[in-house]
């Protein structure tokens, strides 16, 4: 019997664990190393939504512009905090290169394909057992607008959306109401996309986490990657704060962090982190379908047991600091679509963040680094992140193990460049 391929994947996030769980039914011995002690960062504090409607890439004529207009309210929904950082500039005009019409036209069929297929890769995993039951609910998706302009906005990409057979229909104010009952909710109208489904993240991480590690996956936190030793072409050595290890293949799912690591073998790779909060509120508040409020790109999740508000892209480095004019912004806006729902101070200052790792052209990096046989990339997903997991890690294991892939990855080459 063949001796197991020992995969080393760096990071703990929905990446890691969902390629831990691609290469472990293939047959890997899978370690996986976590610098954190597990339970936090964008894997635990996004929206939950599984969204084949997402299909404008964050890179889109006017961001980097309305970003700039915007940096010194740090109260708006995109904020870049002014600093000297020659990587973020770097990045910044790699993003302003790839933000023109042709390109964002070109990656809306790629978005849409590669969430489609993630989509039905949760379905799978549901339908398997290996995670017992998780809450997935397919209730789609509603894009809520207070003026004409935004809804004007969403109309266009609805249309597109049907043009790629997507499910979307629009409602107007009185329909909009009737969808919430007995909860006010102040709208001009809003698209409803059907092909859109929402979970909770922390239920899936924990069940993800159970079942690697009682399948013999080995997950270690609190271990940081210090250095790499590498000769012809391949990675031989990987060190941590507690351990060296020998591996057959290195996988990197370290999201924010990935940069400062290639950088140790020579490479670059665009990303930068897009810093995101989350209130949870563990009470009543009467929503039962997941909803963006347009205008301030707060996301709103009913999830198993409490209802999350989430929101903000927030440039401003590798942190963890929170922003609380940031939290407070998230809180006025919901009351401001929903009079009746008041988060409270404590919940407040309860807020969590993650950061989201963001590449020039809003599609992420999957695939293998040409400088070295054994080392695989999977980052830069930005707010698809949750969504794209599963097919993410189904990918790289199919790419490491040199077979067709279940769709073309070309456009998600890590080594692509911009511009």
């Amino acid at each position: 019997m063949a001796e197991k391929k020992r995969t080393l994947i760096i990071g703990a996030g929905v990446m890691g664990l969902c390629s831990a769980y691609y290469l472990h039914k293939k047959g890997h011995q899978v370690t996986v190393l976590e610098q954190s002690m597990g339970g936090q960062g964008a894997s635990y504090v996004n929206a939950g939504y599984l969204t084949p409607s997402h299909i404008v890439p964050m890179a889109a004529p006017g961001v980097i512009t309305k970003g700039l207009s915007m940096m010194m309210d740090s109260k708006s929904p995109f904020y870049i905090k002014p600093r000297w950082d020659v990587d973020f500039f770097k990045w910044a005009w790699a993003f302003h290169k790839s933000s023109t019409k042709e390109k964002v036209d070109r990656a809306a069929p790629i978005i849409k394909d590669i969430n489609l297929l993630s989509s039905k890769l949760y379905d799978e995993i549901k339908e398997s057992g290996d995670l017992g039951d998780f809450h997935l609910e397919k209730k789609g998706l509603l894009m809520i607008y207070q003026t004409d302009a935004y809804g004007d906005a969403e109309k266009k990409v609805a249309a597109t959306a049907k043009g790629f057979g997507l499910e979307v229909t629009h409602l107007e104010t009185d329909a909009l109401k009737k969808l919430h009952g007995d909860t006010e909710v102040i709208g001009k109208g809003a698209l409803h996309y059907f092909c859109d489904s929402h979970t909770t993240p922390t239920v899936f991480m924990a069940k993800m986490k159970e079942y690697l590690l009682k399948n013999g996956v080995q997950i270690n936190y609190g271990e940081a990657v210090t250095k790499f030793q590498s000769s012809n072409g391949k990675i031989n050595t990987v060190q941590s704060n507690k351990e060296t290890y020998q591996p057959d293949n290195v996988v990197l799912a370290s999201g924010s962090w990935s940069n400062d690591l290639v950088k140790q073998l020579g490479l670059t790779l665009q990303v930068q982190a897009g810093k995101g909060y989350c209130i949870d509120v563990h009470r009543p508040t009467g929503i039962k379908l997941p909803a963006i409020l347009m205008e301030a790109k707060v996301a709103i999740t009913p999830m198993d047991g409490f209802t999350r508000f989430a929101g903000t892209m927030e440039f401003s480095g590798v942190n963890y600091d929170i922003n609380l004019n940031r939290v407070e912004a998230i809180a006025e806006a919901v009351k401001k679509f929903y009079p009746t729902i008041e988060i409270t101070k404590a919940e407040i200052n309860s807020a969590k963040c993650g950061l989201r790792p963001v590449s020039p052209d809003g599609l992420p990096y999957i695939g293998k680094m040409k400088a070295f046989d054994n080392f695989f990339i999977t980052t830069g997903h930005a707010m698809m992140g949750w969504s794209l997991g599963p097919v993410t890690g189904k990918l790289i294991s199919e790419v490491m193990e040199a077979e067709e892939t279940s769709m073309d990855i070309a456009p998600f080459d890590p080594e692509r460049k911009f511009g």
